[in-house]
């Protein structure tokens, strides 16, 4: 089966990218190709629905490393939706993201990024009395 992907920005800088198919050397590059203009300094998150990926090879898991290294910083994340019990078991073996990584829902993921984007903002913030 091959790969068929959809993007929607939630809000601004926040991208969902639904993955459906496989994901391996044949259509990583057509992947690629797609992801690469949301890994620019503007993009907060991204956010990888996995809800209905079949497959994901070494290739699969090199795009998400290379997505979470473009755009790595305070703030700024790579998120996995949704995964598949084989395509998590390949994640697990791999262990190469955090568990933090790893949500449920996009509901879930929203309130991970709220979290430490409040987090930031207390920071941030002179807290003397």
């Amino acid at each position: 089966m091959p790969l068929t992907m959809s993007t929607e920005e939630r809000k601004p800088g926040v991208f969902v990218v639904k993955l459906a198919g496989r994901l391996d050397s044949a259509t990583c590059p057509s992947c690629e190709e797609k992801i690469k203009p949301l890994l620019g300094k503007n993009t907060r998150s991204l956010l990888l629905d996995m809800k209905d990926l079949e497959y994901i090879s070494s290739m699969g898991l090199r795009i998400i490393l290379a997505a979470r290294k473009a755009i790595h910083g305070a703030g700024r994340h790579v998120l996995l939706l949704h995964l598949q019990p084989q395509v998590a078991k390949v994640i697990e073996i791999a262990d190469v993201l955090p568990k933090t990584s790893i949500f449920n829902s996009v509901e879930s993921a929203d309130i991970f990024l709220e979290a430490v984007q409040n987090r930031e903002l207390m920071k941030d913030q002179d807290v003397t009395d």
